[in-house]
Formats: C-alpha cells, structure tokens, sequence
C-alpha cells in the first residue's frame, strides 16, 4: 500500500515521503495514528502543490535570513555587567543578554538561535567573546560581543 508520511517515522522515511508498506502496517497503525495518510491519485497532486508552494515559501524565508547575515556580518555587540575588582563578573552574561544587546542595535534574533562559542554556556569574565546565531537551517553568522564592567 502507498502512503504519504505526515511525520518522520523510525526506520520509514521523513516528512512528506511517499512510501510503499504493508496493508496491516498502513491501515492500522500509520494512517490511525495519523502518521500517514493513503496515496490515492488525489492526495498525490495535492501533496505535489505543497510540496511547491513549501519550497518557494522556504525560498523566501532563506533569501530574508541571508540578508539579515550580511547585516549582522562584522557587527560588535557591547554588553555591559557588573563587575568586581578582579575583573570577575557578579552573575554571568549568557544568550538572553545579548539578544537584547542585539535588539537594541534594531536586530530581532531569537535567543534560542544564539550560541556562545568557545563551549561554555555563559560568560563570568570582561573580555571579547564569539557567538553564533542560527538565522535559517543553512545560514549561520558569527558575531563578535565585548563584556565590559559599569
């Protein structure tokens, strides 16, 4: 029996896949749960046009995020923190902070797409630091930021 995956489903395919797979496995497990629904003629063109029109809407958000990229290519984001004498910071600074230092430059960046490089999650000393942000599945920038102390 053919069907159309609506899900990504272990050892079968991924997303809008179209499989073939046995009649029981089908009717009663795939298409119940509703993991699949059944390829008839109808639902083939259906999926066809989604498929098309998901590409060109996955187009437009890739060109969006190329060009938010190239702003954001060689910017330097200054963070500031409290710090005590030896240069220590009270608390840290991690990916909260500088999403909204970036917010406040005019750049809107999810905080869950920025990642600090270097392998720590947060920041507890002044200096220059790395990050990355994930803007689209193929586009990603690095940003440099600066923690200084009030």
């Amino acid at each position: 029996m053919e069907i159309i995956l609506k899900q990504d489903v272990a050892n079968l395919g991924q997303t809008d896949d179209i499989v073939t797979v046995r009649n029981g496995y089908a009717s009663n497990y795939l298409i119940p749960q509703g993991f699949a629904v059944l390829a008839t003629p109808s639902a083939k063109k259906i999926h066809a046009e989604n498929i098309k029109q998901r590409a060109h809407k996955e187009a437009k958000i890739r060109e969006e995020a190329l060009a938010l990229a190239g702003k954001l290519e060689g910017i330097t984001v200054n963070v500031v923190a409290k710090v005590s004498s030896t240069g220590k910071i009270f608390g840290s600074v991690n990916n909260i902070q500088i999403a909204e230092a970036l917010a406040a430059k005019g750049f809107e960046v999810d905080r869950r797409n920025l990642t600090i490089l270097g392998g720590a999650d947060h920041v507890k000393e002044v200096g220059t630091y790395e990050a990355e942000i994930k803007l689209h599945r193929d586009v990603k920038v690095k940003i440099k930021f600066e923690v200084s102390g009030e």
